[in-house]
């Protein structure tokens, strides 16, 4: 069987392989294989055995394509340190771009940069710094000064900073740092996108994440980016069709929600400065390799309230359930931890309406993220795809956070139906107008 495109997906947990037909009308998914990833040994063998699986579930025993696309967030993602000069501004503005790129923040600073966080960089070994500080035409020398610090470590960096020092890094000769527009050129203002570009073009080319992994970008056509960047593609995409869209991924290793929205007008002037995409990462909720982390946030005496069963018995289970949960009791456990990670994640990366003491008495005003506008919310990722029921996940949650700045309760739910939003967000760089079709056909309505 020729098969167009195939599109992997190369995970802390799982390897995904879809394909497609891009070049003949319609426009369509084909088909999935999975398998798990072989990132101790050579991620080659897990990309291997997802092709066998499409073709297992093609039905098909000889399988060519004409191109190959991938993502990746293998051997832990995209691991990245920010430095910036106030938090609330340009440090803040930098990690978001980060964030909305697909990296894993393991840093920030803010103001002048201690030698012991030198250190720390040093030690992380990161796949990319990324240096910002002070308005186009504002406070330069921060931003420099921090700069000249971490070049020396030799590790790929990217200035987006004050405009003003273009010219002396370029005559500092550093050819592992990279220059691009201010990410906060004036106050309030968030200049995201060519941050996030430059975050893709050095991960594709500096980064070799896993063993085997340099092969993989032998094959493909148009390089990697992060798989967590490509799922904040599409839903970039999503957001002109609704303005104003959310999307929650529950993996095995982390759990990422992703929003596009404005927050309410009368929150506006209270909420300047709150940048219109945002992505969190949770790096200790998954279901997989962080499923152990995540039973720990609930206390023994919970566990026959949630699980009707004993602690002891649910961490046995566990320990013998693969990445895929076989047993039935499995699958209601993994269900439990699934909702879990939704609640956390979704309590980290939504605002707060707060009770604050002023001159004129108590009054409640909004506090980080509001995602009140959003009009429709999307799910992707293993967990929730193969969950039962994961829009009563949602609708719990909207019903109880009664503080939160959070969607209306009636707000529709979709399911990524095919599991294929990592890959639309990797086909739209290269077929913008095809990966719409994709879209539409992968939506699917629940509850």
């Amino acid at each position: 069987m020729r098969i167009d495109v195939l599109v992997a997906e190369i995970g802390s947990t799982t390897t995904v392989v879809n394909a497609f037909s891009i070049h003949q009308k319609p426009v369509a998914f084909l088909g999935r294989g999975i398998h798990q990833t072989t990132v101790d040994t050579d991620v080659r063998e897990g990309l291997q055995g997802a092709i066998d699986d499409l073709k297992k579930n093609l039905g098909v025993d000889e399988l060519s394509y004409d191109e190959l696309y991938a993502s990746s967030s293998a051997a832990g993602g995209l691991k990245m340190t920010v430095h910036g000069l106030v938090y609330e501004m340009t440090a803040k503005a930098a990690e978001q771009a980060a964030l909305n790129a697909g990296g894993n923040i393991h840093l920030i600073t803010a103001n002048r940069i201690e030698q012991s966080d030198v250190e720390k960089v040093k030690n992380l070994k990161p796949n990319i710094i990324v240096v910002s500080g002070g308005t186009d035409f504002g406070e330069k020398e921060v931003a420099f000064e921090n700069l000249k610090d971490l070049a020396v470590l030799g590790i790929p960096l990217i200035y987006t900073g004050n405009k003003v020092n273009h010219e002396r890094i370029k005559a500092l000769g550093y050819d592992h740092i990279r220059i691009v527009d201010n990410v906060y050129p004036r106050v309030d203002d968030f200049n995201i996108m060519p941050l996030r570009e430059a975050i893709y073009e050095t991960f594709e080319k500096h980064i070799i994440h896993a063993k085997g992994m340099k092969y993989i970008f032998e094959m493909v056509n148009h390089g990697i980016i992060p798989t967590p960047g490509a799922v904040m593609d599409t839903t970039l995409l999503l957001d002109e069709m609704f303005d104003g869209v959310m999307t929650i991924d529950v993996g095995g290793a982390t759990t990422d929600v992703h929003s596009v929205c404005e927050p309410k007008p009368e929150y506006q002037r209270m909420l300047e400065g709150q940048p219109k995409m945002k992505r969190t990462v949770e790096g200790d909720l998954g279901v997989y390799i962080n499923r152990h982390k995540v039973l720990s946030t609930w206390k023994d005496e919970d566990f026959s309230r949630i699980f009707g069963l004993f602690a002891s018995d649910v961490k046995h289970i566990l320990n013998e359930e693969p990445f895929i949960p076989q047993t039935d009791k499995g699958k209601m456990i993994i269900d439990r931890l699934t909702e879990r990670c939704v609640e956390l994640a979704l309590d980290r990366h939504v605002g707060d309406l707060k009770r604050v003491f002023t001159t004129n008495g108590y009054k409640v005003i909004p506090d980080g993220k509001d995602t009140t506008q959003v009009k429709a919310i999307f799910l992707t990722g293993g967990a929730l795809l193969y969950a039962n029921h994961p829009d009563k996940m949602i609708k719990s949650y909207l019903s109880h956070k009664k503080t939160k700045l959070i969607p209306d309760e009636q707000t529709p739910i979709y399911i990524d139906k095919h599991y294929i939003f990592a890959s639309i967000g990797v086909l739209s760089r290269i077929y913008p107008e095809e990966t719409k079709a994709l879209i539409h056909d992968s939506m699917k309505k629940v509850g």
